[in-house]
Formats: structure tokens, sequence, C-alpha cells
């Protein structure tokens, strides 16, 4: 199945809903996290490769951009991670 036909935003929320199934709320807040943080890394490893293999082309403004914006999640996303694990009794 074509991405434009599949519904990515229904897919991902039926991954988040599975993923907290059963878990306490300080679980699934660290849950909900650590997703959030893998999801941001892969984001700018996409954007770094493709801005880079883009270079010189009408494209590479929005792969830097995303690039970017990526960067910003991945630290935001980070702090979230362990502030998280803190009240989930969990290590970083």
């Amino acid at each position: 199945m074509e991405t434009a036909e599949r519904n990515i935003q229904g897919e991902a929320d039926r991954l988040i809903k599975e993923l907290a199934a059963g878990l306490a709320i300080e679980q699934t807040a660290y849950a909900v996290a650590v997703l959030a943080n893998r999801a941001a890394g892969e984001a700018h490893r996409l954007a770094k490769v493709e801005a880079a293999a883009r270079r010189g082309t009408p494209e590479w403004g929005s792969w830097a951009a995303f690039q970017n914006a990526a960067r910003s999640l991945v630290l935001q996303s980070s702090t979230m991670r362990d502030v998280a694990a803190k009240l989930a009794g969990r290590p970083r």
C-alpha cells in the first residue's frame, strides 16, 4: 500500500495506545517519552542524510529546515524522557 493511501496518523495513534496498554500513568509517561525521543532521533537522522544529499537543489532548504526542527525535538524529547524516567522510578 502506498504511503499516501495509509492513515499514518491513525497507525501512530494505535501504536501509542498499544505501547501504553496496561501501564501505570508514570510508566505510560515514560513509554511515550521514550517513543517521542526515538522518533525524534530517527527524524533527525533521516533529515541530516537527505539535507546532505540534496545540497544545492531546490529541496535542500526544506530538508535543512526539517533537520533543524528535528534537532530541537531531540533536545526537548531527551529532557522529557529524563523527567519521565524519574517519575517512573526508572534509570534513563
